[in-house]
């Protein structure tokens, strides 16, 4: 008799337990769910749809920034906000879908839908001549790393007022500080440099500035920033979480 009993508790108990894990299922909505079935990120959805009218109010398209580029950049920066591991709402593109002669880098103040600067920035020595197409991880490679990176403290070293930066993603730019992959102002990122040789010089794989600006875009997205450096690359596009 007891052993029926105990029986029955159990069957309850099972059941009490299968109609809750039932109901929590039931009552995500497929905008509750990724595509891998995590959870997404909590107001992922609220910084997207606040801050894509960005790309249009600013121009960023006559000014050469591609669009996917730019949504990338903004999927992953509201990610990382959402997460805290940026802490600011400024946003920085190097967009090496571009000519090394054209302003392919892109500073944005997302909360005030303002653009910073829009200047010049180097590729890496390896990873092409005045267009970017290789992109390594590894130390010595003097190519550039694809992907988000987070910027740190400000320092003075060789090439002056340098930026630290910290690479997010495995695999593709979590080598950096290895590597001493820093935003940096270079006297070979300049127009006169474009003019001489018909292409922007190149950095060891740093995202190398204009030598004249290059202490005030440093201070302007230094301390918990977000930096997002695209090429459409397909190992990269297939691999990260941050675009997903």
């Amino acid at each position: 008799m007891q052993q029926a009993k105990r029986k029955n508790t159990y069957i309850v108990g099972l059941f009490i337990v299968l109609a809750a894990a039932f109901i929590l299922l039931t009552s995500a909505t497929e905008s509750d769910i990724n595509t891998n079935g995590t959870a997404p990120v909590k107001g992922l959805s609220s910084l997207l749809n606040n801050t894509l009218p960005v790309y249009t109010n600013l121009h960023l398209k006559e000014l050469g920034l591609s669009q996917t580029a730019f949504e990338l950049a903004l999927k992953g920066w509201a990610k990382l906000k959402a997460k805290g591991e940026v802490s600011k709402d400024i946003i920085s593109i190097c967009d090496f879908t571009q000519s090394s002669n054209n302003k392919r880098l892109y500073v944005i103040n997302l909360a005030t839908g303002t653009l910073l600067f829009n200047t010049l920035v180097a590729h890496g020595k390896n990873t092409g001549e005045e267009f970017a197409h290789y992109f390594s991880n590894k130390p010595s490679s003097l190519q550039s790393s694809l992907g988000f990176y987070v910027t740190r403290e400000a320092y003075t070293g060789s090439h002056g007022l340098g930026l630290k930066l910290i690479g997010l993603e495995p695999g593709f730019n979590d080598r950096a500080e290895e590597r001493a992959i820093v935003m940096h102002g270079a006297t070979y990122a300049c127009k006169e440099f474009i003019d001489q040789y018909g292409r922007l010089g190149k950095s060891w794989g740093c995202p190398a500035v204009p030598f004249e600006v290059h202490e005030q875009i440093i201070n302007a997205i230094k301390d918990g920033t977000c930096l997002f450096i695209y090429y459409p690359d397909k190992a990269y596009l297939a691999a990260s979480r941050l675009i997903k």
